[in-house]
């Protein structure tokens, strides 16, 4: 098999190598022709360990449905089959908002990426329900939760321990982990195609070492122009992609513990907000997965800035934390948890990738886009390829990006249509 190396450890990159080696598992091919490159000293350092989870079935525009349907339901096959409830807190959920906001909502389907303080929830397409309040919620007198989402639309994971599990399953078939390591430029061979790649080790010894591939993966999430100017700097060609920086808390509740889900029903919750000016705030309650015993934590998020410089590495975003943001979301965690007993457990700031267009790109990258004298070879043999610019949806797209990927590179019938979110 043709040996790919992905570049970006996150729940994208991880997700392809994931599906990748499954399917070359099954040609008994072998697994070991797949490398994983991640820059950040720190795995998961970004929106793969500091979203919210929250995934949805139905939330998206023509050009992203398929693959948004396609990876709600591979996210519920590998939790019935790898025990995703007890691992990374795969659960049920439903989708609300305050009934006296929901009026001003115009439900109209489109891609939102927040990055102008817009609700997510917009996009939802239920006809919207008074709801019963989850257990966590302290409503001012006078409100109604209205239910935005249908049954078995929307569900909830722990993204961290999700990408965890991604990760340990790739290593166990075989793929190479380089970490923290940095990939520095391309060669080719008489042919002027792709033949290998030079990655440097970038905690002690600085060590370069060229691996050889034909298929090259760009999925550094909304370090990908980066990484593509670096590989091809020859080339006219920027990536359309740029980040949209994102403050969260983790906090736990006395009324969010395992007393309070509902057995076989949808135990968890996300409320969604618009009331404030340029911040529209998400709230949701997890389980806790990996051995946490049921019961969870509540994710709040939602206040957005694209102005926000991008870090050079993912864990330098911790520098760059907003103590006037964090504050903005304790007051919002005061509003919506009440104070008694709550407490905040993390403060996070991530950076998503993000596209003017409001979709992804999950698409080869066409020979003439990657400068004079470079080119590849045929797919299966051969190829440049880019998954990002998710934005706030990485999580919910994750797996079906990562079994499209894999078939791309492979040459095979895709399981999804993403003709549209090509270049």
């Amino acid at each position: 098999m043709p040996t790919t190396v992905i570049l970006g450890a996150g729940i994208i990159g991880t997700s392809t190598a994931y599906y990748l080696s499954q399917q070359q598992q099954q040609q008994q091919a072998g697994s070991g022709s797949i490398h994983l490159v991640e820059p950040s000293p720190e795995l998961f350092a970004s929106a793969s360990g500091f979203a919210g989870g929250f995934l949805a079935k139905d939330w998206f525009s023509p050009a992203s449905a398929d693959l948004g349907a396609l990876s709600f339901e591979e996210h519920r096959r590998l939790a019935e089959r790898e025990g995703g409830a007890e691992r990374w807190g795969y659960a049920k959920s439903t989708s609300i908002t305050l009934l006296s906001e929901a009026a001003a909502r115009s439900r109209e389907r489109v891609d939102l990426w927040v990055r102008d303080g817009a609700s997510r929830a917009e996009a939802a397409g239920a006809k919207p329900v008074v709801g019963t309040p989850p257990s966590w919620l302290r409503l001012a007198d006078g409100d109604q939760v209205e239910v935005i989402s249908e049954e078995g639309t929307v569900a909830q994971i722990d993204p961290l321990q999700l990408s965890q599990f991604l990760l340990q399953k790739c290593l166990d078939a075989g793929v190479r982990l380089h970490h923290p390591a940095k990939a520095l430029s391309i060669q080719t061979d008489t042919r002027n195609e792709l033949s290998s790649i030079r990655v440097a080790d970038t905690h002690v010894s600085g060590t370069e070492t060229d691996i050889p591939c034909t298929n090259v993966v760009i999925a550094a999430g909304a370090w990908s122009p980066q990484v593509f100017r670096t590989l091809f700097p020859t080339s006219g060609f920027a990536l359309p992609i740029s980040s949209l920086a994102g403050h969260s808390l983790v906090a736990t509740s006395p009324r969010w513990t395992p007393e309070h889900e509902q057995p076989g029903g949808s135990s968890c919750h996300a409320l969604f907000l618009s009331s404030r000016p340029g911040y529209s705030p998400e709230i949701m309650s997890r389980r806790v997965g990996g051995g946490g015993g049921g019961g969870g934590n509540i994710y709040v998020a939602g206040l957005n800035c694209a102005a926000e410089p991008l870090p050079d590495l993912a864990t330098d975003a911790k520098r760059q934390i907003s103590r006037e943001s964090i504050e903005t979301l304790r007051e919002t965690a005061r509003e919506v948890l009440g104070e008694d007993g709550v407490e905040i457990i993390r403060e996070g700031l991530c950076f998503r990738p993000v596209t003017e267009r409001g979709t992804p790109i999950v698409s080869r990258v066409a020979d003439e886009l990657l400068g004079p004298g470079v080119g590849t070879r045929p797919a299966p043999e051969g190829g440049v390829y880019v998954a990002s610019g998710h934005g706030p949806w990485g999580i919910s797209m994750s797996l079906g990006t990562g079994l499209v990927m894999a078939e791309m590179i492979q040459g095979r019938a895709l399981s999804a249509d993403v003709s549209g979110l090509s270049f």
